[in-house]
Formats: structure tokens, C-alpha cells, sequence
């Protein structure tokens, strides 16, 4: 039985939910996010709550109950909020700038790697903190995962890209005998 299927979700005001075919969009303002439920949930809305209820008895059933909810919970508060990811650079010469559209990386690779920022993705740099805000939480999730996989954090001085609040392990290097 799914604990967070059962859930209702209140929608803040400003944001307005509506579901067709199996389609729920959640919209506020000029920003929309849809979750195709491909009608595997019911959906009913009504007086600023959705509530989910299962389409079957299955263990499938349920977990699309949950899974379904999570995805529009995670859609009106992205719209709502917003997400945040934050990612330190760390190591001598190791940079990031904006410039546009573009993300430009100094990893200590031999040259600059320029990173696409995707659409509706906003990226800041400050000295070296790279804040990654969206209202998509897969995509700015996505997206700071992709960033922090260009150079992963080693674990011997922990030079890379790592999130603020991952604690790296730190191996004791070789020594003299």
C-alpha cells in the first residue's frame, strides 16, 4: 500500500492544476508542467486539492499510485519554489563563468569544456559555488549531475566538482617506510 499516493496535494494559490487524457497540467503563469499519467491513476480535483486514487488492485497499480503523485507533487512545488542544486569546485586553477547560454568549465583539462544550459535552467557562479535553479526537479538534477561528472571529486586531495553538502572520503596517500 503506498503511504504517498494516499497524500492529497494542496495547490498553492496562482497555481492552476487541470487533467485531460490522462494528462495533468500544472500551470502558473506562463510556465506549465505536464505529467503524463497515461490514465494508469484517477485524478480528481477539486477546491485547490488532488487526490489519486488507484486503477487497480496490483502491486504495479500501486506503485504508479505513488509514483504519479510524487511527480505532480514535485510539479506544483517546482512551480511553486523552485529547485536548487549547488556544486564547489574545488582545486588550484579549477573555474566556472556563464557566458550566455554557456557554462565554461576550467577542470585542468587541456581545454575549456562549454556546457549547453538547457531550457529553463538558470546557472550562477559565485567564486566557486555553481547554483542550479529550475523549476523541473528531474532536469536540475540532471543537469548537476552531468556537471559534476566532467571531473568526479578524487579521493586522494578531493580536487573536482562536488555537491556543497557531499562529504568526500579521503584516502591517506602513500608513505615512507
Amino acid at each position: 500500500m503506498s503511504r504517498i499516493g494516499k497524500k492529497e496535494i494542496t495547490v498553492p494559490s496562482g497555481i492552476e492544476i487541470t487533467e485531460a487524457n490522462g494528462v495533468i497540467t500544472v500551470k502558473k503563469g506562463n510556465k506549465s508542467i505536464d505529467v503524463d499519467t497515461h490514465s494508469r491513476v484517477g485524478v480528481e480535483i477539486a477546491d485547490g486539492k488532488v487526490v489519486f486514487t488507484k486503477a487497480g488492485d496490483t502491486a504495479e497499480d500501486s506503485a504508479f499510485w505513488g509514483t504519479y503523485r510524487a511527480l505532480t507533487a514535485n510539479a506544483v512545488e517546482g512551480l511553486d519554489k523552485g529547485f536548487t542544486k549547488s556544486l564547489e569546485i574545488n582545486g588550484v586553477g579549477y573555474r566556472a563563468a556563464v557566458k550566455g547560454q554557456v557554462l565554461e568549465l576550467l577542470l585542468g583539462y587541456s581545454h575549456p569544456i562549454n556546457f549547453e544550459i538547457p531550457e529553463g535552467i538558470e546557472i550562477s557562479v559565485n567564486k566557486n559555488i555553481i547554483d542550479i535553479k529550475g523549476a523541473s526537479k528531474q532536469v536540475v538534477g540532471q543537469t548537476a549531475a552531468i556537471i559534476r561528472g566532467y571531473r568526479k571529486p578524487e579521493p586522494y586531495k578531493g580536487k573536482g566538482v562536488k555537491y556543497t553538502d557531499e562529504h568526500i572520503v579521503r584516502k591517506a596517500g602513500k608513505t615512507a617506510n
